[in-house]
């Protein structure tokens, strides 16, 4: 909002200073109008470009005069005429093509720098990190594992998941934006949490598109470890040889088992895949699969379990209406 106010007010100021500083006349007002119009477009510009890029770029232009200013001093010190009438004329030009190709070099080459590496660079490099993935922060339960303090240390959420997590949170979808909003949640309850550290890490990688790649890129370049729930990334991270943090692993590690022949009492919310089946949620989330349970749906059953299908990507539990022979 402050933004749009500073842009409104240079709008507005252009053609006034336009109009006494450069005539008094259309041609001050329409000149000022100009002026404005591109200070807000650079603005606008600027605002897009990560600041990493930034500072490479400025430090690589730097770089690139100083050496044209070298140049400058190494033609003035032979003080051969022939070469002075040759190079004089291009001087300009030279200086701004070093300038130029300064800026693209450090932009390409700032990861191999580590450039602006901000949150990370304060001596926390090589120590126990971890990094958020969106699906981790939305599931909630590391919040929960945080708070039991059985985790601690440096927890990383680049500014790419936390801008994934704001899109889905300004969601139209009703569904996907209380799932954003639920995550931003968790965020909070995690920068609140004294066990832990909390830091946004700035670094973008613009080269690559997945933001599941750019977690492992990332988690590889500082050494951390990932903490998901998604089964891809887990999948993906493990073939790049990332330590992975799964919370439904750890879930499963820690629920006590459920066994054949236990009963537990369920409410069917919906139709399953196949046909008699109705679906059930226990509250932490596992999926119950209910023979014979395609017309009890909304009804609170007693059900026994027939068995148990446990991966990386969770659990899921097979039951029986009790009472009912098994077929």
């Amino acid at each position: 909002m402050i933004i749009w106010m500073i842009r409104i007010l240079v709008v507005i100021a252009g053609p006034i200073i336009g109009y006494f500083q450069w005539g008094e006349g259309p041609q001050g007002i329409l000149l000022g109008t100009a002026v404005a119009a591109g200070i807000i477009i650079i603005e606008m510009m600027i605002e897009k470009i990560p600041l990493d890029d930034m500072v490479a770029g400025i430090l690589g232009s730097i770089l690139g005069l100083i050496g044209a200013k070298l140049l400058d001093y190494a033609v003035s010190l032979v003080g051969n005429p022939s070469l002075d009438s040759i190079y004089k004329p291009y001087s300009v030009l030279i200086k701004l093509a070093l300038a130029y190709f300064g800026l693209l070099i450090a932009i390409r080459k700032k990861e191999e720098l580590n450039l602006l590496d901000q949150n990370i660079s304060k001596g926390v490099r090589g120590q126990d990190l971890k990094i958020l993935d969106t699906s981790a922060i939305i599931d909630g339960r590391i919040a929960d594992v945080c708070d039991a303090k059985f985790l601690d240390g440096i927890f990383i959420v680049p500014r790419f998941i936390l801008k994934e997590l704001q899109m889905v949170a300004d969601s139209s979808d009703t569904l996907k934006r209380n799932r954003g909003r639920r995550g931003l949640e968790i965020l909070n309850r995690l920068q609140e949490n004294k066990n832990i550290q909390l830091r946004i890490y700035e670094k973008d990688y613009t080269d690559v598109a997945e933001a599941d790649m750019k977690i492992v890129k990332l988690a590889t370049e500082l050494k951390a470890k990932v903490i998901t729930t998604d089964f891809n990334l887990n999948k993906i991270a493990a073939l790049s040889g990332v330590v992975v943090l799964n919370v439904n692993e750890l879930s499963n590690a820690v629920k006590p088992m459920v066994v054949p022949g236990e009963i537990m009492e369920v409410m069917v919310v919906k139709e399953g895949k196949e046909h008699s089946q109705g679906v059930a949620y226990l509250e932490d989330g596992t999926m119950v699969v209910v023979e014979e349970g395609r017309k009890k749906i909304g009804e609170k059953l007693e059900v026994v379990v027939t068995s148990v299908l446990q991966t990386t990507a969770g659990r899921m539990i097979f039951t029986r209406l009790k009472g009912k022979e098994d077929k």
